[in-house]
């Protein structure tokens, strides 16, 4: 993957870029078939030093641009165009931190291409022995049948430990996901990240980075299945003859818990541990462009991680 870094300099300045490369551009990057084993992914060369590799904020605007939110609290952001991947402004952007269930977003980009849609599976005591106390589930029960499809609506709208812990027995089990999730990150350029726990969950050694949340949410957003479940605000989830509704944890999808809905969000994910804070991957689309905003752990707490996402993300539209 190539990331471009920053939003067009002046004449005089020099153009900085911060490169990760793979095996190609990351929305060319084609999922192997339903079921099958991916090759082994070429290691990816270190990125270059530059401007994202320092810490605090690193911008180079044009010179009509406003300037950057002020007062944010975040550990760790960035923002870019989900589009080109050119990075418009980045704070510690390969600083290591937990990334609670922003995680899926990759467990989502390493499975979905192995399990059909339409495959149906029933659940046992022992996939749901090992979630983790305190997840968020959607609220599977042992020794009931659902779809694949209806377990990605489970992970994606209530963030549910459940189903992605039956998804990854699905896949080949829990450290066979683990390990195809550190081959994907690498494959993506992802270098900053190393799973333990593929749903997010606290776990010592698990981290990523406000870059790697963008790489993986710009992937994530150019592969339809996984784009379509992340912009689901709301669905009907089955419970053998009746369902119930589930609503998309993302509050600025939403709406919910006082927080105003962002014109034109499309996903991507939020998650939320004791030991990571607030975390957050989202995406708006206007006209013609779409900008991705990832925040780590604002310091303020409760639903300040989305107030930051709402002016880092007017910031890139402006």
């Amino acid at each position: 993957m190539v990331i471009r870094y920053l939003s067009r300099p002046s004449r005089r300045a020099p153009v900085l870029r911060a490169t990760a490369l793979t095996t190609g551009a990351l929305v060319c990057l084609a999922g192997p078939a339903v079921g099958a084993e991916p090759a082994p992914p070429k290691p990816a060369p270190a990125y270059s030093s530059s401007l994202l590799d320092r810490s605090g904020t690193q911008v180079r605007p044009r010179p009509d641009a406003p300037p950057v939110p002020r007062g944010l609290s975040a550990l760790s952001w960035m923002v870019s165009d989900a589009r080109t991947g050119e990075v418009l402004a980045a704070h510690n952007a390969h600083r290591r931190l937990p990334p609670a269930s922003t995680l899926k977003s990759l467990f989502a980009l390493t499975a979905l291409p192995r399990l059909h849609p339409d495959t149906r599976h029933t659940v046992t005591d022992t996939e749901l022995a090992r979630v983790g106390g305190g997840s968020s589930l959607v609220g599977l029960s042992a020794g009931r049948s659902y779809q694949v499809s209806d377990l990605w609506r489970g992970v994606f709208l209530s963030s549910g430990n459940d189903a992605v812990h039956v998804l990854a027995s699905m896949n080949g089990g829990w450290e066979r996901t683990v390990r195809q999730m550190r081959a994907k990150a690498r494959a993506l350029g992802a270098r900053d990240t190393h799973v333990v726990s593929p749903d997010g969950y606290d776990a010592p050694g698990q981290v990523s980075s406000a870059y790697d949340l963008s790489v993986f949410g710009r992937a994530g957003l150019a592969d339809p299945q996984f784009a379509r479940y992340c912009s689901t605000a709301r669905a009907s989830f089955p419970d053998g003859n009746w369902s119930y509704p589930i609503q998309n944890t993302n509050r600025l999808l939403t709406g919910a818990d006082g927080v105003a809905p962002y014109r034109g969000l499309i996903g991507v994910k939020n998650g939320y541990t004791s030991g990571a804070g607030h975390t957050l991957i989202a995406a708006a689309h206007r006209g013609a462009r779409t900008v991705l905003v990832t925040v780590m752990n604002p310091r303020r707490g409760g639903m300040t991680v989305y107030e930051e996402a709402r002016s880092l993300l007017d910031w890139g539209f402006a």
